[in-house]
């Protein structure tokens, strides 16, 4: 099976990346990615060389790209995990990314998807396309939506059109939405990376409004095995939930980080909130769970002390990556060729 992963030097793509070819030994993968600001090839160092693997450098949003990648390789499926994904960015330094990304890029995918007679194409989305909750419940695939920044508006519209390409052009299109990702490979953006490098240096750990917003949190080798799940039993035009059911407000992720690194409470910073954020989420996954069997193998006790255990294992990784050192990585492997 020869995959097509789009944004396979990020966070989640580049754990699936390695998830795969770890899990099946008949699977090829090509990963396409533009090497954005979160895109560290870095996070991929040791298979550059395997034969089952090859880099594209190329940005979905760009049709020159995308078409060149399709003639040059035929896929057995696509996987998108490209996006503009931090919802700070898209409401502080504007939505025009997010739209030419997650939106024009997912299109661009699509019309490549259904030209090249792709069998199977699978959308990355995300559980904050469908809001936020109140006090109870849980998201469920028929929960509607209803975004509340750029970001998961971006993220929604994209859905609509592979839901729009699966019924009026018969593309084989399933999708996927998961909650918080945490694990290895994270760029330093987001929470938990955020308060382990903050931690580490002694630094505050800045805690948006009271700390009580909460989320749903999955650690990220349970996501790519949800995925590759999806992409081999998932059935043609559905939506699955992914999550572990675990939901905690932020507060308590921080001061368990502080308490794995013997570090004081003192560190916390409680800073102003940022605009319109959604209070809670919460997943229901028992669609994946009793359709296609899938079942999340990390509590969350052991996936937060295996991520704490590799930031401090992969200092000179956190190291390139708060410094921008990771930006050169690509030159120095591929800048010749």
């Amino acid at each position: 099976m020869k995959l097509m992963v789009t944004g396979g030097a990020g966070f989640i793509g580049s754990n699936f990346v390695r998830y795969v070819l770890d899990t099946h030994t008949d699977v090829h993968v090509v990963n396409f990615d533009a090497l954005t600001y979160a895109g560290n090839l870095e996070n991929l160092a040791g298979l550059e060389e395997d034969s089952r693997y090859a880099f594209v450098r190329g940005d979905i949003s760009n049709p020159d790209d995308v078409q060149a990648v399709f003639a040059q390789y035929g896929f057995d499926a696509v996987l998108n995990f490209a996006a503009e994904s931090h919802v700070d960015r898209s409401l502080h330094f504007g939505a025009q990314a997010f739209i030419q990304t997650n939106v024009l890029g997912t299109q661009l995918l699509l019309d490549a998807a259904r030209k090249h007679d792709v069998p199977r194409f699978v959308q990355i989305s995300t559980d904050e396309v469908y809001g936020s909750l109140g006090d109870d419940g849980r998201f469920s695939e028929a929960t509607p939506m209803g975004p509340n920044n750029p970001y998961s508006a971006t993220k929604a519209g994209a859905d609509f059109l592979v839901r729009a390409a699966e019924h009026s052009h018969g593309l084989d299109a399933v999708i996927t939405r998961c909650s918080n990702n945490y694990g290895p490979y994270q760029f330093p953006e987001k929470l938990i990376p955020l308060m382990i490098a903050n931690a580490l240096e002694g630094k505050p750990l800045p805690v948006y409004g009271d700390g009580m917003h909460v989320r749903d949190w999955i650690f990220v080798l349970d996501h790519c095995e949800a995925i590759d799940t999806v992409l081999r039993k998932g059935v043609k035009g559905e939506v699955y939930n992914i999550g572990s059911m675990y939901d905690v407000p932020n507060i308590e992720i921080v001061k368990l980080i502080l308490k794995h690194l013997d570090k004081p409470e003192s560190l916390i910073t409680y800073v102003k909130d940022r605009p319109g954020h959604d209070r809670r989420y919460a997943m229901d996954n028992t669609k994946i769970r009793t359709e296609l069997g899938w079942e999340p193998k990390y509590t969350f006790e052991q996936g937060l002390k295996t991520t704490i255990d590799w930031y401090l294992a992969n200092g000179p990784w956190l190291e390139h990556v708060r410094s921008g050192r990771y930006l050169q990585y690509y030159e120095k492997l591929y800048g010749d060729r």
